[in-house]
Formats: C-alpha cells, sequence, structure tokens
C-alpha cells in the first residue's frame, strides 16, 4: 500500500502554513516531512497530531492505493 500526502500539501498551502510550521509547532523532525514528501510511511501519531493541529481528519491529508504486484495481483 502506497500513502499520498497531497491532501496535506493543498492544506497547508490554503492556509498559508509551510512545512517547517510543522516541524516548529508539532516538534515533527525534517526527515519525517521528508518521508512525506516522498511518499514514505510515518506512524499515526505523527498523522494524529497533525491532524489536530490542522483541524481535519485523517483523509483529508492523506490517501492510500493498492500496489499491484508483477503479475497484476494487488
Amino acid at each position: 500500500m502506497v500513502v499520498f500526502y497531497n491532501g496535506l500539501w493543498k492544506i497547508l498551502i490554503d492556509k498559508k502554513l509551510q512545512k517547517k510550521d510543522l516541524t516548529e509547532h508539532l516538534k515533527i523532525s525534517s526527515t519525517t516531512i521528508a518521508k512525506m514528501g516522498k511518499v514514505g510511511n510515518v506512524s499515526m501519531d505523527v498523522l494524529e497530531r497533525i491532524c489536530r493541529y490542522l483541524d481535519c481528519n485523517l483523509g483529508d491529508i492523506a490517501s492510500f492505493e493498492i500496489e499491484e504486484n508483477i503479475d497484476g495481483s494487488k
């Protein structure tokens, strides 16, 4: 499963915030933010803190897509 954080980036733009605001206000490392930019997995604790800070739900900041295997199966 692949996690995309496009919703998060859109919310940050809409609220005139930057990624560094997350690192400063929520004490999230820049490495974690970089993982999110590269479609990496982060802990639910981090996602919960982001949702509380932005007053949104998980589905607002992340979307999930099931990867297909080489043989076409999921």
